[in-house]
C-alpha cells in the first residue's frame, strides 16, 4: 500500500496537468514478471487521447520527468505501447518495517468503509436439523467477512434468518411426532418424506422425558405444536452452541414468524400492487419481476392463499432497508443461483439499487476422509455434523480450509489431510510459519540478543532478493484487505498468508537470523521477521484462525 501510494503521488500531477484525475480506470499494480519492476501502470493510455499524443509519447515524457527527482524511486522506463514500469530503492521497502511494529494489530486497517452500514446474513438454515459442513463453509465465509468489512471501517451488523413457518417446520413436527408414538409403543410407522436422522429418534425421546405420555391425551394438532416447538427450539439451541464454538457470532437473529404475526408480508404485498409491480391472475398473486430482470413473474400468493418463500423475502428485504443498510450481503447455497436475479428485481422494487444487495454463493463441500468421500443427506441422517468435523479437526483448520477458496467453487475437505502436522497442510503451513517466528524470538531473548530501537540505518542491511521478496509481500496486505473488502471475497487472505507464509519458510532456510555476523544486522533481520510474524497474525485474526506460537 505505501508502495501504491507513493508512485501515485508520483503520478497524479500529470493527470492534473490535463484536467483529470485518478479512476478506477487506471491500473497501477505488480507485474506478473518482476524483472518489469515493482509496479506498473497504464495512465499513458488514459492521457493519450486528452493529449493528443500516442501512449508511448506521453510515457516516455513521464519517464523522462520523473527520473532522479526522488531517492526513492530507483528506475522508471517506459515497455511496450505505453505502459510505464517503476523500480522503487530498498531503502524504500525497508521502511515498511517500522510502520508495521508501530501499527501492530492495527497494520493493514485501511477505512474504505467510511462507516457505510453493512448487514452480513449468513447461515440461515432452517432449524430441522443440526449444522453440517456445507453450513460451516457458508458459517467461516459469512463471519470473515463480516471482521474484514469492520477492519476496513465499515459498520457491520451480522444476522441469522430463522425460516421457523411453513411445511419445512410442519414436517419437522410430524417426523419428532411419529417418533415419540413410537417411543410410547404405538407402532412403527414413520413418514416416509420425513425426517430420518438419529437426532429426531433423540428429540422425541428428549420431548418423553419432559412431558410424560400427555400428548397422547391431546388432539393431534396440538401434539404436533407441541413437537415442532419443542424440536426447533432445542435445535436452535445446538445451532447456536455450535456457531460460537465455531468462533462465529450473529448479532441479530430475526424470526421469518414475525414478519407475518406483524403484518409485514401483507403490508408489503398491498405496497407492490400499489406500485403496480403486483397482478392477481388465476386467483393468485403475481409478482412482476420479468419487469426488473427477472426471466419470467413469479407467485407471491398461491390461489389456496398460502404465501410462498418469496413473498416473506421480500418483506425481509423491505426491512432490512428499513433499517438503514446502505449495503444488504446475503450469503446463500449454490442451489439458490435462479433466485438471485428474482431478489434483485425485488430490491429494485422496493425503491432500491439492485447493487445495494449482493448475493454470495456457496458451493457444495466434498468432505473426504483419505481420499474417499463421505455421503451426506441431512433428511436421510447420513451427514456429518459441523459439531462433528470441528471436534476431528479443530475450527482452525475447519475456517481455514473452508476459506481457502472462492466461494462459488467446489471444495474438496479431506479430514484426514487436515490432521497431519505436516507442509501439506495449509493451515498448518501457515501457523507454523507464526510459530517459527516467535520459536526465533524467544531463543534471541534467551541468548540476550535485544532487538532495541528500529531505525532505517540498521534497517539498510535488508538488502537481499530474499529480504526484498518478504518486504515487498508485507507492503502488499493493506491492498489485499481493500480488495478482499470490496470483493467480498476473504480467501484473498488466505491466499496471501500461504504466498507470505511460503516466503518466510525460503527465508528461513537461506538466511541466518542469530547467527547473521554483525549486531545490526541481526537486530533488522529479527525486526523483519516480527513484521512478518504480525502480518500472518493480523490475517488469521481476520479468518478467524489462531496464531500459535508454539507448534
Amino acid at each position: 500500500m505505501r508502495a501504491y501510494l507513493f508512485v501515485k503521488s508520483l503520478l497524479e500531477p500529470f493527470l492534473t496537468e490535463h484536467g483529470l484525475e485518478w479512476s478506477a480506470a487506471i491500473s497501477l499494480e505488480p507485474p506478473k514478471d518482476k524483472r518489469f519492476g515493482d509496479l506498473a501502470t497504464n495512465m499513458a493510455f488514459l492521457l493519450s487521447k486528452k493529449a493528443g499524443q500516442s501512449p508511448r509519447d506521453i510515457a516516455q515524457d513521464i519517464q523522462r520527468r520523473l527520473q532522479g527527482t526522488d531517492p526513492r524511486l530507483s528506475k522508471v522506463e517506459t515497455a511496450g505501447p505505453g505502459f510505464l514500469n517503476f523500480t522503487l530503492a530498498p531503502s524504500f521497502w525497508q521502511g515498511g518495517i517500522p510502520d508495521i511494529l508501530a501499527q501492530g494489530e492495527d497494520f493493514g486497517a485501511v477505512n474504505v468503509g467510511r462507516g457505510r452500514k453493512v448487514q452480513v446474513e449468513f447461515v440461515s438454515a432452517n432449524p430441522t436439523g443440526p449444522l453440517h459442513i456445507g453450513h460451516g463453509r457458508g458459517a467461516a465465509l459469512g463471519d470473515s467477512l463480516a471482521r474484514i468489512l469492520r477492519f476496513m471501517g465499515h459498520d457491520v451488523t451480522t444476522e441469522y434468518y430463522l425460516n421457523d413457518t411453513g411445511r419445512q417446520m410442519r414436517l419437522l413436527g410430524a417426523s419428532v411426532w411419529a417418533r415419540y408414538r413410537e417411543l410410547c409403543g404405538l407402532g412403527d410407522v414413520f413418514l416416509e418424506d420425513g425426517y430420518k436422522g438419529d437426532y429426531i429418534r433423540t428429540l422425541a425421546g428428549d420431548l418423553l422425558d419432559r412431558d410424560g405420555r400427555r400428548l397422547l391425551d391431546m388432539t393431534e394438532r396440538e401434539a404436533l405444536d407441541v413437537c415442532r416447538e419443542f424440536a426447533v427450539t432445542a435445535i436452535l439451541d445446538g445451532i447456536k452452541n455450535d456457531l460460537t464454538a465455531f468462533r462465529v457470532e450473529h448479532q441479530v437473529w430475526f424470526s421469518e414468524s414475525t414478519l407475518i404475526r406483524q403484518g409485514a408480508v401483507e403490508r408489503t404485498l398491498a405496497k407492490l400492487a400499489a406500485d403496480g409491480l403486483a397482478y392477481e391472475l388465476e386467483g393468485a398473486l403475481w409478482f412482476a419481476s420479468s419487469r426488473l430482470g427477472d426471466d419470467k413473474d413469479r407467485v407471491l400468493r398461491k390461489s389456496d392463499g398460502s404465501l410462498t418463500y418469496l413473498a416473506s423475502d421480500i418483506a425481509y428485504h423491505a426491512e432490512k432497508f428499513a433499517r438503514g443498510f446502505n449495503l444488504v450481503v446475503d450469503i446463500w447455497g449454490a442451489d439458490h443461483h435462479g433466485y438471485v436475479a428474482r431478489m434483485k428485481a425485488a430490491a429494485q422494487a422496493l425503491g432500491r439499487d439492485p447493487d445495494d444487495l449482493q448475493v454470495i454463493l456457496v458451493q457444495l463441500v466434498n468432505l473426504l476422509r483419505g481420499g474417499e468421500q463421505i455421503a451426506m443427506s441431512t433428511r436421510a441422517g447420513a451427514f456429518e455434523t459441523l459439531a462433528d468435523v470441528c471436534a476431528e479437526v479443530g475450527p482452525d483448520a475447519a475456517r481455514f480450509i473452508f476459506l481457502s477458496r472462492k466461494s462459488d467453487s467446489h471444495l474438496d475437505f479431506d479430514l484426514e489431510l487436515v490432521k497431519r502436522q505436516s507442509m501439506d497442510n495449509p493451515v498448518y503451513y501457515v501457523q507454523y510459519a507464526h510459530a517459527r517466528i516467535h520459536s526465533l524470538l524467544a531463543k534471541a531473548e534467551a541468548e540476550g540478543v535485544v532487538p532495541g530501537v528500529v531505525d532505517r540505518d540498521i534497517l539498510a542491511g535488508l538488502d537481499t532478493e530474499e529480504d526484498l521478496d518478504l518486504l515487498k509481500a508485507l507492503d502488499q496486505f493493506p491492498n489485499i484487505l481493500v480488495s478482499a473488502a470490496q470483493n467480498l471475497s476473504p480467501h484473498h487472505v488466505s491466499h496471501y498468508l500461504l504466498e507470505l507464509a511460503g516466503k518466510l519458510h525460503r527465508y528461513y532456510t537461506t538466511h541466518p537470523v542469530l547467527a547473521a555476523g554483525s549486531p545490526e544486522l541481526v537486530r533488522s533481520r529479527l525486526a523483519l521477521c516480527s513484521s512478518v510474524a504480525q502480518v500472518l497474525r493480523n490475517g488469521l485474526t481476520l479468518l478467524g484462525v489462531t496464531a500459535p506460537k508454539k507448534m
